[in-house]
């Protein structure tokens, strides 16, 4: 185990290695100079040049990698061109809105999504099962930012239930911070019900037709008990993969939820950054998100081991 997780460990660095030098490039050679956007249209030439040279974007782009990666190695991603504050500041700044969103999506997709899941596979061509592959295609048909404004339309501006935009933070109270995510929690959460409800079936269904299964049931065990304890323990490796994939595909459309519902988390900073063309603030926004999305499959990995002993590293 210890030997596994070294070796997953050390494999992580060259990936974030390539990461980090993809993303400074990408930066780089895309058109746009932040240096003007920091001045504004009336700026002369004379003072961009001069916010350029402050900025160090007057060096080759050899130079700024080799000037960024070596801070970076020392933990300091470098100053905010437009937030004038250090990018780590902003991140521990943005990171509960953004992991309080994360938490709550995730909880409710695997709540909702895992009863049903298996409830599907047991009554197989029922109602229940077409219902849930006619709302998994619908879940993942519909882009987040579409069900985004019509929930808001539905649920804020008709019935008055749940604020429109916003966010308390978990200091003020958890009440109100649980009335400003929830909204944008079960947005998030339908395409991850649908992906998680989908495979759960499958792979319960799948278990299902086992020989286990069918002694189970001839030595008179509970429905219930053969459904939890056999078919879904049996079949969790794969549910357990999905759902941490779908952690990792939070990243994305936590950017877009975040905007819609105005929460000041990581998604709306990187958001902010792009438009202010602030490549500190990107670059290590997408260093943290590669960080978590590689920590997040190592943790899957590794917790094969607890739903299948059979698994072994």
């Amino acid at each position: 185990m210890l030997q596994f997780l070294s070796r997953r460990l050390l494999s992580t660095i060259p990936v974030l290695l390539i990461v980090a030098v993809l993303v400074f490039l990408v930066l780089r050679l895309t058109p746009g100079d932040p240096a003007a956007v920091l001045a504004g249209d009336a700026a002369s030439t004379e003072q961009i040049a001069q916010i350029r040279k402050s900025l160090g974007l007057d060096k080759s782009v050899p130079e700024q990698f080799l000037i960024w990666f070596g801070r970076m190695l020392t933990g300091d991603l470098g100053e905010s061109y437009y937030y004038k504050t250090e990018v780590t500041t902003l991140i521990g700044q943005r990171l509960e809105p953004t992991l309080s969103l994360a938490l709550i999506t995730i909880t409710i997709a695997v709540l909702v999504a895992v009863p049903l899941g298996v409830m599907a596979a047991w009554r197989f061509g029922s109602w229940l099962d077409r219902a849930l592959m006619s709302f998994s295609v619908l879940g993942f048909s519909i882009p987040v930012f579409v069900l985004a404004y019509m929930l808001i339309w539905l649920v804020s501006l008709k019935l008055g239930w749940l604020p429109v935009q916003g966010y308390k933070p978990l200091a003020e109270g958890v009440g109100g911070w649980l009335y400003q995510l929830i909204l944008p929690s079960l947005t998030l959460s339908v395409i991850y019900i649908a992906l998680i409800a989908r495979v759960t079936r499958a792979s319960v269904l799948e278990t299902l037709g086992e020989d286990y299964i069918r002694t189970a049931r001839a030595k008179g065990l509970p429905e219930t008990k053969v459904l939890m304890r056999h078919a879904l323990a049996n079949a969790a490796v794969p549910i357990i993969t999905v759902i941490g994939i779908g952690i990792a595909l939070l990243i994305g459309g936590v950017v877009v939820t975040e905007s819609v519902y105005a929460i000041p988390g990581l998604g709306r900073l990187t958001v902010d950054a792009v438009l202010a063309r602030d490549f500190p603030t990107i670059q290590g926004v997408i260093l943290f998100f590669s960080v978590v999305y590689v920590l997040v499959n190592l943790l899957i990995d590794l917790s094969y081991v607890f739903f299948d002993p059979r698994i072994r590293y």
